[in-house]
């Protein structure tokens, strides 16, 4: 008895350091990722074009908060320039950021509240450690809604996106 006990013990003590070391693994990646998050946003809004889409996965996609900007990274790029350029860009501040990994850790994703000039908005998205770094592999940008004004939100955007849904179902 005392011999199954002692082994049981050792079991949960290397159980339990193991799960140890993971969580100390995902602890300093969320800070990478924090880190990378706040950096993406920055250069954002310092219209640094080059460093915003360095954050970017060769393969990946940026989705608008209009139903009709679903953009692999290129396409982006070709859309963002112009406001790069004129350095009229977006300047979103993180106040709420979540960050969940994959069990191998190579893939992570997110949500974070973010104060922009449309007020708060949600983004969210995959990000993948490539080489070392991680890269956004998948961004969504919503605007957020509250509850109590959802009803006026569907009547302003009912008659724009009727049509839309009709071209949608055939």
């Amino acid at each position: 008895m005392k011999k199954t006990t002692l082994i049981f013990t050792v079991f949960l003590l290397i159980l339990s350091f193991t799960t140890i070391q993971a969580q100390a693994k995902f602890d300093k990646d969320k800070k990478e990722i924090a880190t990378m998050l706040d950096a993406f946003n920055a250069a954002a809004a310092q219209a640094d074009f080059k460093t915003y889409f360095g954050f970017f996965a060769e393969e990946s996609t940026f989705i608008g908060t209009d139903a009709t900007e679903v953009w692999d990274k290129k396409q982006f790029m070709v859309w963002a320039k112009p406001y790069f350029d004129k350095k009229s860009t977006w300047n979103f501040k993180s106040l709420k950021r979540n960050v969940y990994f994959a069990k191998d850790g190579k893939l992570a994703w997110f949500d974070e509240l973010l104060d922009t000039q449309m007020k708060l908005c949600r983004g969210s998205g995959v990000l993948e450690k490539i080489n070392g770094q991680w890269k956004v592999k998948q961004y969504v940008l919503s605007v957020t809604v509250p509850n109590e004004v959802v009803d006026k939100i569907v009547e302003i955007k009912t008659p724009i996106e009727d049509a839309m849904i009709q071209k949608l179902k055939n």
